[in-house]
């Protein structure tokens, strides 16, 4: 089943049909508002876009691959690291930070070693391949209610976030900070 859930998932990355990605909101002006508005200079040129939100420069690392974090919602305080996740379904190597509000907590992390497609949608039992910015990903919720979501962001490096029930809105706006880099 799996090996047909990874080559529906190409076919669907290929533009053979759609994906079923989780999507990120539209940037809101100051408004509040999701109307795109003009951003013209008085050049009638367009500003360059802004680079993606860092934290203070957190990152985490891959081989050469270093994936940057965005700022974290406010309220939210550094609590620890973690290098296991226990819904994979082998042993990999895993960089995260944990962040917490009261007794929620928010991961994020890095998963080193998946190189393709295939080998990434069989990664954790029980969950549903998807794709995010045109790439494979999983969604799956463990016993306790935590939230994961993974994205394979380039050979070898994978993104995964997860959150407790209060938390899990925070997913979507995280994942949409996230960017990456080769060779940095």
């Amino acid at each position: 089943m799996r090996r047909l859930a990874a080559v529906l998932l190409l076919c669907a990355l290929t533009g053979c049909t759609g994906g079923d990605g989780v999507r990120t909101p539209a940037p809101a002006d100051p408004t509040g508002s999701t109307a795109a508005s003009d951003t013209s200079d008085s050049s009638g040129t367009a500003p360059p876009s802004p680079e993606p939100a860092r934290s203070r420069g957190l990152s985490l690392a891959c081989g050469g691959t270093k994936v940057w974090l965005p700022s974290m919602p406010l309220g939210l305080a550094r609590a620890g690291s973690f290098a296991d996740l226990a819904s994979l379904t082998r042993r990999l190597d895993v960089e995260g930070m944990i962040w917490r509000r009261d007794d929620e907590h928010v991961y994020v992390g890095v998963v080193c070693g998946v190189r393709t497609a295939e080998q990434f949608a069989t990664l954790v039992a029980r969950s549903r391949l998807t794709a995010y910015q045109g790439k494979p990903a999983l969604r799956w919720t463990t016993r306790r209610g935590l939230r994961n979501f993974m994205w394979l962001e380039q050979p070898g490096t994978a993104v995964y976030i997860g959150a407790t029930p209060g938390l899990a809105d925070q997913i979507r706006p995280i994942a949409g900070g996230v960017s990456a880099s080769l060779g940095q």
